[in-house]
């Protein structure tokens, strides 16, 4: 197996090295490649130093799976590339996903779609991913009418400029003394504003969370109200999640559907203030969910609190489950 990490130097590139060695992806070759600019540098995977190669010289190799975290642009002009000399992408930027020729998969939903035709795979949204993981067992047996999600994301979602911001205003640096990528301070601060405005008043990162939602889960009458918040936390996205379900349910049931979940672990226990925080889901794959209890002011309303590390199943450990998809279905070599 050939494998490429296109956007290797990155931070989600970087992890997708750590979490193909993890899960002991069967990489015979790798391929490490990145923007001109960064050629040449050394990267280590899986215990072994890696010269990063150019884009070009990675396509001349022909590769049989490329895993993308380069950006939108990237992947427009280079993930066609790829695919045109038979390699299967797997794409973490936002360039395929509502390509109605374009798969957009959680493989612990969706990985029935993958098909011999798809050579260019989506990545779905960090905040997308997190929230459905959960709501998609929901939808299943209790059919879900609306979502309200309010999501707390953290620095790293914005990359290592979000990261710098965040340290230059911690160490006491005035604005002005560093390069800014927020238009505010991210510090003791709150931003109600990820991506750019569009004309609805939304931004761009809140009608991802509704379009990838009626993809994801094949459902175009669920309704998605999402707001989106940067706030000064270096790793791990929150989400608060309201929904109305179409018919009743129990706590317990929703439990232990839960409990059931592959991907979903539950921390519910307010006697011993036990509920997720970012801070602990560092590292791990899981999304975890908590808070868990009945909204009284709809019928069959629900809230919860749900977590998870958005560089891992938010964007890398879920391209890579991509990865071991297409492998269990025939459609990589063993």
């Amino acid at each position: 197996m050939k494998v490429a990490v296109v956007g290797v130097t990155g931070l989600v590139g970087t992890r997708m090295m750590e979490v193909l060695a993890e899960r002991h992806f069967p990489v015979s070759e790798f391929y490490p490649v990145a923007s001109e600019r960064s050629v040449g540098k050394k990267v280590t995977f899986a215990g072994k130093e890696y010269t990063v190669m150019s884009a070009d010289d990675a396509i001349a190799a022909r590769p049989d799976l490329a895993i993308f975290s380069a950006g939108a642009s990237a992947s427009r002009e280079l993930a066609p590339r790829f695919a045109a000399v038979g390699c299967r992408v797997v794409d973490n930027s936002s360039c395929w996903r509502q390509d109605p020729d374009k798969k957009l998969v959680v493989p612990e939903i969706n990985a029935d779609v993958l098909t011999a035709d798809d050579y260019i795979i989506a990545n779905p949204n960090c905040s997308t991913i997190q929230m459905l993981l959960p709501l998609a067992p929901l939808h299943r047996k209790y059919g879900i009418k609306r979502i309200v999600v309010s999501t707390y994301q953290s620095v790293t979602g914005s990359g290592i400029k979000g990261i710098r911001q965040l340290e230059a205003e911690r160490s006491g640096k005035a604005q002005g003394e560093y390069d800014a990528f927020y238009p505010h301070p991210i510090d003791r601060n709150i931003l109600p504003h990820i991506d750019s405005f569009l004309e609805n008043g939304y931004t761009k990162e809140e009608m991802k969370m509704v379009n990838e939602t009626h993809k994801i889960l094949r459902d175009e009458h669920i309704g998605v109200s999402p707001t989106t918040a940067r706030v000064p936390v270096v790793g791990g996205h929150s989400e608060s999640i309201n929904l109305e379900l179409e018919h009743d349910f129990t706590l317990e049931d929703i439990r232990d559907i839960w409990a059931h979940t592959p991907g979903v672990t539950v921390q519910d226990d307010p006697s011993r203030n036990l509920y997720p925080m970012p801070i602990y889901s560092l590292g791990k794959d899981d999304v975890f969910v908590g808070r868990l209890r009945r909204d009284p002011s709809v019928p069959y309303g629900l809230n919860f609190w749900c977590v998870s590390d958005n560089i891992r199943k938010g964007a890398a450990t879920n391209a890579v489950q991509i990865a071991e998809a297409l492998l269990a279905a025939g459609l990589l070599p063993r």
